[in-house]
């Protein structure tokens, strides 16, 4: 048997693409959704990795889907000449969810690795280099996250909510969960999640249910603005 000829990864992605979107309501992936002429919701949500293949890193980006989702699976060949890309199946009659999706694709990722959302898209000045400060920031405390501060809790109700302190140099992540019942104790929300490979694999934990979040003392990168594609508040 010939040995691959792909080169180890300097950084892996988690993409989890095989959610259902019954929110979004629409007869085609949530992530598809056209922007402006030629640019997706999913082209928005990777263009912070992008960059991370621009600065020289070497990028696998794991892809998980379901047979539902083979048009997301033909869009994304536009980023072959830029990403190592390898595709895992999920089967939601043994790992169902967001965090099944995560140890679905844990197996294939080799360096620190990202949790990218297809329907999350993160902008603000400086949001194209903030995954790959989230990913360097990982050295400080094992976890990093980038997030937008907010204070409705419609919203957080339906996001990974935070508790984010600002510190001298930086913001730390005093508490975490995720789609709190009462999101009073909170004032933000993470788009990205970053973990060493020592601790990727606690990743399920931050979207699991009933799981105790890994995030607490993760350093929290701020930004302008995260727009979640698949809630009514986006």
């Amino acid at each position: 048997m010939q040995s691959s000829s792909a080169p180890v990864p300097d950084v892996s992605i988690i993409l989890p693409c095989a959610g259902f979107a019954t929110r979004f309501g629409a007869p085609y992936s949530k992530e598809l959704h056209c922007l402006a002429p030629g640019v997706t919701v999913l082209d928005r949500s990777l263009e912070a990795v992008v960059e991370l293949a621009k600065s020289g890193l070497n990028v696998r980006l794991v892809v998980v889907f379901g047979t539902h989702k083979l048009d997301t699976v033909s869009y994304l060949a536009r980023y072959a000449e830029i990403f190592q890309m390898v595709f895992v199946y999920q089967d939601q009659s043994l790992e169902p969810d967001l965090d099944g999706a995560i140890r679905s694709a844990l197996p294939m990722t080799r360096g620190p690795v990202a949790l990218v959302l297809p329907d999350i898209v993160v902008s603000g000045a400086g949001s194209a280099g903030v995954l790959l400060a989230a990913l360097r920031q990982t050295e400080v405390a094992g976890w990093s996250v980038v997030a937008a501060k907010e204070r409705d809790p419609d919203t957080l109700r339906q996001m990974g909510a935070l508790a984010v302190t600002q510190g001298d140099d930086i913001s730390t992540v005093r508490a975490a969960t995720d789609k709190p019942s009462d999101p009073s104790g909170f004032n933000a929300f993470w788009g990205m999640v970053a973990a060493t490979e020592e601790q990727a694999h606690r990743l399920p934990d931050v979207v699991g249910k009933g799981s105790d979040s890994p995030l607490a003392g993760a350093v929290a990168l701020v930004v302008e603005r995260i727009v979640n594609y698949n809630t009514t508040t986006g």
